[in-house]
């Protein structure tokens, strides 16, 4: 098969590492804005969007979390986390995207008043909904914030608690790393360790691989997102391959926030071609102007990758859910069955 953007679209795909309050809809931020009698700084459709997309504006990763302060304005109601979260589902699966992992942090849209656990039920009630009403299944992955006090990360990891096994699959830690190291809040992926849930760090972005080595060794870290400076650790990046934990690779992203220069400098190939467990992922929709489908084919125009490549990278995908293992098994033949029927592979049996 000839490989193209639609081609790659329809490719069933997984999507691990996307913020909710980074992938809103400027069409939405706008209505709410009007609706909450927000203040944003325009009101225009393609003023705002040029606002909120870095596009050529590249500047630090703290440049880049600024634009947030938009959209988090208008996300303190438990009707507008409903909506953002039932539409970044609906922009997925027209995507391709068969499983999605949204992450968010409760402690951001309580400015309002909502409490933690009402922005949990909202946004399970946004995702909840676009499931019935399309081919995609999702899981909630709460975020404490590095530059926030731990204690606020322990509370968020209670919460994380409470809703196991009640649309929230995983806990992260996110934000500006430097001067931030994962094992202060070490305390609160303790808890989550305790309890038998899946954890992720932002991690190896802004910062060298010693923010890696915390956060899998201080925090239990199942996966990296982003993860881009592990190159330069080999004894750290072979225990990072042994141990199977899955690189959240957010190739347009890295480019914005210069946690690398240029897509020649990205390790991502280095890192495919090494075997590593890697996975393609959007991290912000609005704010980096992306879609699932322009990531792979970003790593099929700077890297090469080829159909067979791409779905070595959904297995890995697939494979790294926080989903449980027989579900995950489920969904993973599933995906196999319509690889081979709709895109002519050879199944292979997965374990």
């Amino acid at each position: 098969m000839k490989l193209t953007k639609e081609l790659i679209r329809r490719l069933p795909k997984p999507e691990l590492h996307c913020h909710l309050d980074g992938s809103l809809r400027v069409e939405t931020v706008i209505d709410l804005a009007k609706k909450q009698k927000n203040e944003i700084p325009s009101y225009n459709f393609d003023e705002l969007k040029k606002i909120l997309n870095v596009g050529d504006n590249i500047g630090t990763l703290v440049d880049y979390i600024k634009r947030f302060d938009i959209t988090l304005a208008v996300m303190q109601t438990p009707e507008s986390l409903i909506r953002t979260a039932y539409e970044l589902a609906e922009d997925c699966a027209l995507d391709g995207v068969r499983y999605l992992e949204v992450r968010y942090s409760p402690i951001l849209h309580t400015q309002a008043g909502m409490t933690l656990v009402e922005t949990v039920d909202a946004v399970y009630q946004g995702l909840s909904q676009a499931e019935n009403d399309f081919n995609i299944k999702t899981g909630i992955i709460i975020c404490g914030i590095r530059h926030i006090s731990p204690e606020v990360s322990l509370k968020l990891a209670d919460l994380t608690v409470q809703f196991k096994n009640k649309g929230v699959v995983g806990f992260d830690l996110a934000g500006a790393e430097e001067n931030f190291p994962a094992k202060h809040h070490q305390e609160a992926f303790s808890l989550i360790l305790r309890n038998n849930i899946n954890t992720t760090l932002h991690a190896g972005e802004a910062f060298g691989p010693e923010s890696i080595h915390q956060a899998i060794h201080y925090c239990g870290a199942h996966r990296i997102g982003h993860g881009v400076r592990l190159k330069e650790n080999q004894e750290l990046m072979d225990y990072v391959n042994d141990h199977r934990i899955a690189l959240e690779i957010c190739l347009t992203s890295n480019i914005q926030t210069r946690s690398i220069r240029s897509f020649k400098e990205h390790p991502f190939k280095y890192y495919f071609k090494n075997h590593l467990r890697v996975t393609l992922n959007t991290d912000n929709r609005l704010i980096s102007n992306t879609t699932l489908t322009d990531e792979y084919w970003l790593a099929h125009e700077q890297y090469g990758l080829n159909l067979a490549n791409f779905r070595s990278i959904i297995i890995n995908g697939f494979k790294s859910t926080f989903m449980h293992h027989i579900n995950r098994r489920k969904m993973i033949n599933s995906v196999l069955d319509e690889l081979e029927s709709e895109f002519g592979f050879e199944k292979r049996v997965i374990v």
